[in-house]
This record gives C-alpha cells, structure tokens and sequence, in this order.
C-alpha cells in the first residue's frame, strides 16, 4: 500500500471528492451547489441573517459570499433587505420559492446520502459523524 493512502487527510480528500460528485449528480445540471446550499440552509434556519453572520456560520470570506448570494438571489431564491437601525447590514431571507427549493433539494441530498452511505451501519454513521465533528470543533479552536 502506497503511503497516500495511510494518510488521513488523503482518504479525506477522496471521500469529499466522491460525496460531491455524487450530490452533483443527484441534484442535476440546474440544482442547488453544494456551496449555495449550504447557504440557503443557514438563511432558512436563520431568517435575516446578515452577510457577515453568514459568511462566518459557512467558515469563508464575506467577499467570497457576494457571488454564492448574488446567484441565490439571481434564482430568486433569496432577499437582501437593509436592516433598519444600520443601513450598511444587510439582512437575507429566504424567498418562499427559496423555501420550496431548500427542503426540496434537502430532500434529495438525505437520498443522496442514504444511498451513498448505505454499507455504514447506524452506528458507523453516528461514529463518522462524531468524528467530523470534533475534527471541526478543534479546526473552530484554532483560528
């Protein structure tokens, strides 16, 4: 066995590259990216959530934002609103077509999972999820 693969972070890398292949492939040529989303997710769980709050919930640039928000709001998936007390904020809400698309596409990505996961027990499942978890959580810690 070739040391890459005693690697961690390789293995990682190759699962990450497969689980996205497989969700682009799920969702088709005109579905939701895995980063726009990501995205829609937080905006619905967090109605009027600034730019910024977001852009540090997905763990990127608020520059790197602008473009996942202007396409979602291109799909008129999502608002931008002006927050009343501080004009230079600016509140995002999903739209309810934006609604529709988000727990259709969480649809389908569950699917996508159950299928690509499928030979994981529950428990490996709660395990792997665990891990992750805490890999995220030190990654948090850290910066």
């Amino acid at each position: 066995m070739p040391d890459l693969e005693t690697l961690i972070g390789y293995n990682m890398k190759r699962a990450y590259v497969a689980i996205q292949k497989d969700f682009r492939a799920a969702l088709g040529e005109g579905g939701l990216s895995p980063r726009t989303f990501s995205a829609l997710s937080l905006v619905v769980a967090h109605p009027n959530i600034s730019q910024s709050s977001l852009a540090r919930m997905l763990g990127i640039e608020r520059s790197g934002l602008v473009a996942i928000i202007d396409e979602l709001e291109r799909r008129n998936l999502l608002t931008r609103s002006v927050v009343p007390n501080d004009r230079r904020i600016q509140a995002l809400v999903a739209t309810p077509d934006g609604q529709l698309a988000y727990h259709d596409t969480l649809a389908t990505v569950q699917a996508h999972e159950d299928r690509l996961l499928a030979d994981l027990s529950a428990s490996d499942k709660d395990t792997l999820m665990k891990l992750l978890k805490k890999i995220r959580l030190t990654d948090r810690e850290s910066t």
